[in-house]
């Protein structure tokens, strides 16, 4: 089984760690843009024309599902892309987790790209899956650049600024962009109140990973031999990860991957 995932940078990183914990044996094509990147302050069609150039490399690879694993992404270009691809090549998206966060009953916040804070779509998100439930959208000003460029400073000066629009009674908060869970537990511990119920954060790259699987037919197999190999595409050229993501432990769980012998 070969499985692509596909974005302008690393956000891919916690959607490709987690088809690996469920299916260590699953080759891996992971298409970058680094020549266009970043996505979000180009225009939908613009956008879409880069992701189109990027799936259609991962494509060339005759991988078995293609995983958008990217938030901004999934919002233009989804409709274009399974216009292209589907059904020969199964295209998964990715939405923020906000079903399953609503269910427990909130409050909960909502961090998201600036561009998707307020946007229709994520209206539409929360009016159809989070009715009743206090939600604040908050705009995470410069967190995606600083964890793409792992930065460290930067990353603790949004994630504070972002904590700081975060109403203190939130019990939950969706990660609404997929750089986000490469920094997790430094937003759990930002936005965590004293004496407050322990925070539950919701990112979508576990429900990604098993949708990929359900559109192919598979089941999660962890213990099965960890035999897959890895193939990093940057704006379309074999190359291999970028160093910044070995900064994240999801970059070095992917590290340790034999690189595939030759395209496909």
């Amino acid at each position: 089984m070969k499985i692509a995932l596909m974005d302008s940078g690393i956000g891919l990183l916690a959607a490709t760690a987690a088809v690996r914990r469920l299916r260590p044996d699953a080759d891996l094509v992971l298409s970058l843009d680094p020549d266009g990147m970043p996505w979000g302050p180009r225009t939908p069609q613009d956008l879409t024309e880069r992701a189109l150039a990027v799936a259609e490399a991962a494509a060339a690879h005759r991988p078995d599902a293609l995983i958008v694993g990217c938030n901004t992404a999934t919002v233009h270009a989804l409709t274009a892309l399974r216009a292209r691809l589907e059904p020969a090549l199964p295209v998964i998206g990715t939405v923020p987790a906000i079903k399953p966060a609503a269910a427990g009953g909130g409050p909960l916040a909502i961090w998201a790209t600036p561009a998707t804070t307020g946007s229709p779509y994520q209206r539409d998100l929360i009016e159809n899956f989070a009715g009743g439930v206090t939600v604040t959208e908050v705009p995470c000003r410069g967190l995606a650049e600083a964890v793409e460029r792992a930065d460290e400073t930067a990353i603790d000066a949004a994630v504070a600024a972002a904590a700081a629009l975060t109403p203190d009674d939130v019990t939950t908060v969706v990660l609404g962009c997929t750089h986000y869970e490469l920094v997790g537990e430094r937003i759990r511990a930002a936005v965590q109140r004293p004496g407050r119920p322990a925070l539950a954060l919701h990112g979508s790259a576990g429900a990604v990973a098993a949708q990929a699987l359900r559109r192919l037919g598979e089941h999660p197999a962890a213990g099965a031999p960890a035999s897959g190999t890895l193939t990093t595409l940057l704006s379309g050229r074999e190359g291999t990860l970028p160093l910044t993501a070995l900064t994240y432990a999801e970059g070095r769980l992917l590290q340790r991957l034999a690189p595939a012998r030759t395209a496909q």
